[in-house]
């Protein structure tokens, strides 16, 4: 694992990223809701952390799709069975409810994961709306 605290201080190099005004006021209010005085000091962090716990965001966007899809499919089961008990017929749910717990568990395993990193500073419960 690098060891940051020998990096130099002096920042003499810049990264830039282009972004619409209203994507950038989003994360302007986004990084001082998490406690950053500046949004180049949370997108060092974010970059500091995604290096020091190996994490890049495609692999938690990939899971969210596929937890999606699951959910989905869970739905229409429900429905499924929903109906057939409408309709007076025997209903048997004890696959469905086994495919919720394991999404639940692996919803959680994902949650869990994405809070492993450094404590966040929130100031406050409520989060600002994220689009």
């Amino acid at each position: 694992m690098p060891d940051f605290r020998s990096l130099s201080s002096v920042r003499s190099s810049r990264l830039s990223v282009r972004a619409s005004p209203d994507a950038l006021e989003r994360w302007n209010k986004t990084a001082r809701f998490l406690g950053h005085a500046t949004t180049a000091d949370w997108v060092r962090t974010l970059l500091q952390d995604a290096v020091l716990f190996h994490r890049h965001g495609g692999a938690v966007d990939i899971e969210i799709r596929k937890l999606r899809g699951e959910l989905g499919r869970i739905g229409n089961n429900l429905n499924q069975l929903a109906h057939a008990a409408h309709l007076g017929e025997a209903v048997h749910c004890q696959d469905t409810l086994q495919d919720i717990d394991r999404l639940k568990d692996r919803t959680d395993i994902l949650l869990r994961s994405l809070r492993s990193g450094r404590p966040r500073r929130l100031r406050s419960a409520s989060v600002p709306v994220m689009h």
